[in-house]
This record gives structure tokens, sequence and C-alpha cells, in this order.
């Protein structure tokens, strides 16, 4: 299922998570810049040799945590740690920047406008490296490159489920050959694509145990590691404003109004 909007209203502009957005895009077009952000086919040049070079350096290699924590002198913890931070803006291919733009869209202007504009992009960076860490632990040994915003884009979403219990997403699905765009329960939606990622993460298991070597894709730890600290974090870190009967007061009592109510 494919989210398009919901019908929570704001109180804010949501020029953060924009600005999110935009250098996520501002750093795809440096890859592609550099030869790196398209595929051999789109270039017309064998570039896999330079992709495989970049993303070594600047995306989320596991076993070069372990690496750096030996001594190893190719490798430095501030180095590695920084890959954390530049993984974080990276993606492989045009869909898949759309698609996590696509749901920090939808999703985060209404998480953003829960913190603020000066909260929200620390939830959203703590989020991404909890992420990373899920997916280090759980893949300590890896030599592939994880790169992505989808990490933090899921601790947005997993802060979105508790936070907005009450919204609704509308939704459009191909199922059977037929495009569907209903309306549903953001809790549904949302436990609908997480209980994907809980699947797809045993299946790549199984599907790894199977080949007996490791199996490149998805990195559904980080996307699990991240759903799950945006559950803790948004109810551990204040928000500036409470959702109370169909609008919102903020810290003093004060009533805000909505900017938009994403209804037609």
């Amino acid at each position: 299922m494919l989210p398009l909007r919901d019908d929570q209203p704001r109180t804010l502009i949501p020029f953060v998570n924009w600005s999110i957005i935009a250098l996520n895009i501002a750093v795809f077009i440096y890859e592609v810049h550099q030869g790196v952000g398209l595929p051999a086919s789109d270039t017309g040049v064998d570039n896999y040799q330079a992709q495989m070079a970049f993303f070594n350096q600047h995306g989320l290699v596991p076993q070069h945590f372990q690496l750096a924590f030996t001594g190893g002198s190719e490798y430095t913890m501030a180095g590695v740690f920084g890959t954390i931070f530049t993984a974080m803006f990276m993606h492989a291919s045009p869909l898949h920047l759309i698609g996590n733009m696509w749901f920090l869209w939808v999703f985060g202007n209404k998480v953003e406008d829960h913190f603020g504009h000066l909260v929200y992009p620390m939830f959203y960076l703590l989020c991404g490296v909890i992420a990373a860490l899920a997916h280090i632990y759980a893949n300590p040994d890896s030599t592939i490159p994880a790169l992505g915003a989808s990490g933090a884009i899921a601790g947005v979403m997993g802060g979105y489920l508790l936070r907005y219990t009450q919204a609704k997403v509308q939704v459009f699905w191909w199922f059977f050959y037929r495009p569907y765009v209903f309306w549903i329960s953001a809790a549904w939606m949302l436990a609908y694509w997480f209980a994907l990622q809980l699947i797809s993460q045993a299946w790549s298991q199984w599907m790894a145990a199977e080949l007996h070597h490791e199996v490149g894709g998805v990195a559904y730890w980080a996307h699990i590691g991240g759903f799950f600290s945006g559950m803790v974090l948004i109810k551990l870190i204040p928000g500036r404003t409470k959702y109370a009967h169909g609008g919102w007061i903020d810290k003093t009592g004060k009533e805000l109004l909505p900017k938009e109510t994403g209804k037609v």
C-alpha cells in the first residue's frame, strides 16, 4: 500500500521536513554528477566499480566498524561513525530516493508539527543513528554498504503511529491488476508496513541460510530498529502541542488553529 496523504491537520509550516527532503535530493544529484547515482544501463558505461568504491567509502559497512574497533589503520572510529550520517542521505537509485522521500513527505510534516522546528531534526537524526546501530548489531560481518534514509523515516513513522492514532491515510493499492484508492486508519497502514518488514527480514535470513552467504537488498533491521526508536522517543521527548478532541493546545493551554486539514 502506497500512502497518498493523511487527514491530520497541522499547525506549522514544515520547512525543516522540506529541507531534509531537499538535502536528500541534492545529495543524489551530487551522486549522479559523480557518475555513481545511476545504474550502468542508464549511464551507458559500466560504472559498477566506481559505484561500489563510492558506496564503500561513504555508505554504512558493518564490517568496517569491526576493523576500526580492532585498531586497523585503514578505518578510524571517526570515519566509520561518520558514515552513519553520510549514508543516511545517500540513495542507490532514483526509485530508492523517490520511495523514501514520498513516505517522509506524507508522515514527516506532522511529526515536525508535534516536535517543532528545532527538536524534529534531532529526533530524525537520532532515529537514523539507532536504525544504523540496529543494522550493524544484526549484521556485524556484512561487507555490503547500506545507504538510504529509510531507517530515519521508519522512526518518523513509528512516532506518527503513537502520536496520531486517530488519523486516517489515503492509500493506493494495486490488487489483482486493478488499482484501488481508499482511506484506512493510519494505525492499520503503519502496522501493515511494519509487519512486512518483519516478514521480509525472516525471509531474507532464511534465504541467506539456504544460500550460505549474505543476501543484499534491503536493511530490514534498520527499518525495525528505526521504527521502534521512533515509538520510544515520541513518548520520551516532550512535544510542543497536545492533541485533544479535534484540536491542539500548547503548553500554556492556548488553542492552536490548524493550517490544513488534508481532506477534500
